[in-house]
């Protein structure tokens, strides 16, 4: 892509069509901490390539890559093994460079693509109908928010406690434009989820009820008890779902009362890649269909009675008129859906439960030796390949050691909520089916010798 720098005419000619005095105007919804007064202190203002290629590459030499260590991270980024059949198929030219399927005459190999993947999800999730992908699992939850305050035209969300911050923090931040109420309290280092403080909060005024399955803390909710008690007083329940290679072991969340279900199709297909691009899934009762965001892809037949693929649903705002939209998605995760599409392919339903089954053999092998641990108690009574410990000092110096230790030891939940000092004790640990009994006894010494 070519760099046409604006001059300073341009710039101020393009300032006053939009009513702005400088260019800092644009950033005011930035709070004032967030932004740099100037330069960054220290950085060259330039510097040849070459040099920026040597101190880039001393950069990322730093990094401990997620392959080269035992790995016991999670908490919504997840690593399985990614069949290499994924990316040879996903760099296929008519894939890698294919964009939005405006013209279905043109696009039919996305546009079929995209309604498999659908099917893909709305059978993981036990629902009537996905779309066809969104920018991420945070961003889809807030569109959940955001649809059930259309369809009970109210503006209160609960959040369940065991929510992932990360998507707390997304639906705060939409909310504040739009006026919505968002009921949340972060959780207590407890074994089972606070399904009662859940349904005390609902109340007439309540659109949905958003819970995480399984949560942050990797236990199981029970859905059907939050479901029944959300649709007595009119309200939706909203179900998050971070690892989708869960729902190979536990009861899909639209067979247990949920009317939209939401998530992050990361963890199938897609590999970690230090943060994105990732993939949103979002499901819902056929019933709610129209108010469902992004797009939709459907099967029809041509002129000739042959099969052909159409966008049969585009309720954004690149499509119809602004004030009727139901979101402003100007994308789709197209080649990461596709991605999670082949990876579910391949597995199969029966591939997924094996999937599940072996990342919960290896979270329980690893459970038992951190429970031999002196200090350390586990605090689950029921997870699937995600479980919480609670240490007897400061998780997040802990997960520093290890790594010193080259053993990437989990997520401390003082690095995901800060302000809470209750839950600094407490360390979350995933495993998956690249899980070794190696890396399982590496961590348990390491947090020994940690500890001692």
């Amino acid at each position: 892509m070519r760099y046409l720098p604006l001059t300073g005419a341009d710039r101020a000619e393009m300032l006053g069509v939009i009513g702005a005095a400088t260019v800092d105007d644009l950033f005011v919804d930035v709070p004032a901490e967030a932004r740099l007064p100037g330069p960054i202190a220290g950085l060259p203002m330039h510097a040849s390539e070459m040099a920026v290629e040597r101190h880039m590459g001393a950069l990322a030499a730093k990094n401990v890559s997620a392959g080269s260590a035992p790995f016991f991270l999670g908490a919504g980024a997840y690593r399985h093994h990614v069949p290499a059949s994924v990316d040879h198929l996903i760099q296929r030219g008519e894939f890698l460079t294919a964009y939005t399927p405006y013209q279905p005459e043109i696009a039919q190999g996305t546009l079929q693509v995209l309604f498999e993947f659908q099917t893909q999800v709305a059978r993981l999730f036990g629902v009537e109908v996905a779309n066809a992908s969104m920018y991420d699992g945070s961003t889809a939850a807030w569109e959940a928010v955001a649809m059930a305050g259309r369809i009970t035209k109210r503006k209160k969300a609960v959040l369940c406690r065991g929510l992932h911050p990360h998507y707390v923090g997304t639906v705060r931040t939409m909310a504040k434009f739009t006026g919505d109420v968002i009921d949340y309290r972060a959780p207590k280092l407890e074994a089972e989820p606070d399904t009662a403080g859940v349904i005390s909060a609902i109340d007439g005024e309540t659109s949905c009820v958003v819970v995480q399955y399984p949560d942050i803390l990797g236990r199981i909710p029970d859905l059907a008890a939050i479901a029944e008690a959300a649709h007595a007083q009119g309200a939706l329940l909203v179900a998050v779902v971070t690892e989708p290679v869960a729902l190979g072991l536990i009861e899909a969340p639209g067979n247990l009362g949920a009317d939209i279900v939401v998530g992050e199709g990361q963890s199938l297909g897609v590999g970690l890649q230090f943060g994105g691009p990732y993939l949103g899934l979002f499901g819902c009762r056929e019933k709610f269909v129209r108010q469902m965001p992004g797009r939709l892809c459907g099967e029809t037949v041509d002129a000739e009675g042959k099969r052909g693929y159409v966008l049969t649903l585009s309720t954004r705002e690149q499509h119809i008129r602004r004030e009727k939209a139901t979101s402003n998605i100007c994308t789709n995760a197209g080649l990461c859906a596709l991605a999670f599409s082949i990876h579910m392919t391949l597995l199969g339903g029966e591939g997924l439960g094996q999937l599940a089954r072996v990342s919960h053999a290896r979270a329980q092998a690893a459970a038992a030796r951190l429970a031999r641990v002196p200090g350390v108690t586990v605090l689950n009574h029921a997870y699937v390949n995600e479980f919480t410990v609670i240490l007897p000092g400061d998780a997040r110096e802990a997960v520093r050691a290890m790594a010193d230790r080259f053993v990437l030891g989990g997520v401390s939940l003082g690095r995901l909520y800060p302000d809470a000092s209750d839950l600094a004790q407490g360390l979350l640990v995933c495993t998956s089916e690249l899980t070794t009994d190696e890396d399982i006894e590496a961590l348990g010494a390491a947090l020994e010798g940690v500890l001692a």
